[in-house]
């Protein structure tokens, strides 16, 4: 990309694309475009030929997506998978139809087996079957990857695909019951500190393992890869670091500086059992993590502390 490329970020107001604006914006790049839900409905397909036919695109970031944690995906898995097929294969098929040079396509680790080997390699995808709690949302994250794939092999485009473990940091989303595990469990140790409770609930057992990417590292593998990586296989992002659900709370209650009790309420889902991404094939082209857990959990906290509404979402 050049510094003048016109670059459109879709779901730019969300974690992950608000976290490429910056990425962008700090590397110099000036002509990012960006369309709010009101002004661009991305599952609307006229309306999304009319803006890439009006807008012309040279590079496409699509961080657009309805996600949401265990008990959102669980409850809602039609809706999960009608709006990402949607607006991803709307995106896609415009970017292509009208031009774009390159198209990055954000995922996640979801897409893997259930019972994937771990770490999980790119090329274990499809190779049995998924968690059954995010089935809708990962079939529809599959279906955009290997949209991305077939354009290349049938069209020649130059499209590709990343995809991310767990994912953290500013602009996150709190919501009590539609939140993933990590900001939920910030958001149910600050309220416990803030009202004096003795003890905390948390889903499960606390035995899942699990990995989490600091955003902004994320966003830097996502500019990175949009310069310096082609191919039809996508690329996974993380750290290749993981703990316990358990010690993951423990250490999101000593950020919060919440003393009181965790207890396990085992009659709630624990999710998938492990969840670990191979990461050197980001690292073989010269991509590495930046953020430790300790401190990007820090400025998760001062990010949630920031803005009270966010909480609200």
């Amino acid at each position: 990309m050049e510094k003048n490329s016109k670059i459109y970020v879709a779901g730019h107001r969300g974690m992950v694309g608000s976290a490429i604006v910056r990425e962008l914006k700090r590397q110099g790049y000036e002509n990012i475009i960006t369309r709010t839900h009101a002004e661009l409905d991305l599952v609307n397909q006229k309306a999304v030929d009319d803006f890439f036919a009006a807008e012309r695109p040279e590079y496409v970031f699509l961080a657009a997506a309805k996600v949401g944690g265990i008990e959102a995906n669980a409850s809602h898995p039609a809706d999960f998978m009608y709006q990402n097929m949607m607006l991803e294969m709307n995106v896609i098929n415009a970017a292509w139809r009208n031009g774009c040079k390159k198209l990055e396509f954000l995922g996640s680790s979801c897409i893997y087996p259930r019972l994937a080997p771990q770490p999980m390699p790119e090329s274990c995808l499809l190779t049995s079957s998924l968690e059954q709690t995010n089935e809708a949302y990962a079939l529809a994250k599959i279906s955009g990857l290997k949209y991305c794939e077939y354009l290349n092999r049938q069209y020649g485009t130059d499209y590709i695909s990343v995809m991310p473990t767990n994912l953290y940091g500013p602009n996150d989303n709190y919501h009590p019951t539609h939140s993933h595990v990590l900001p939920a469990l910030i958001r149910r140790f600050h309220e416990a500190k803030e009202n004096g409770l003795k003890e905390v609930v948390c889903w499960g057992d606390g035995s899942p393992l699990r990995e989490f990417l600091y955003v902004d590292d994320l966003a830097n593998l996502c500019v990175f890869l949009m310069n310096n990586y082609s191919g039809n296989e996508t690329v996974n992002a993380g750290t290749g670091k993981e703990l316990t659900i358990k010690e993951l709370s423990e250490l999101v209650a000593k950020t919060v500086g919440y003393e009181g009790r965790i207890v396990w309420d085992t009659s709630k889902p624990n999710g998938t059992p492990r969840k670990l991404l191979d990461v050197s094939k980001a690292q073989a082209l010269g991509w590495n993590y930046r953020t430790e857990l300790p401190d990007g959990l820090r400025l998760a906290y001062e990010d949630f502390l920031s803005n009270p509404m966010r909480a609200e979402r």
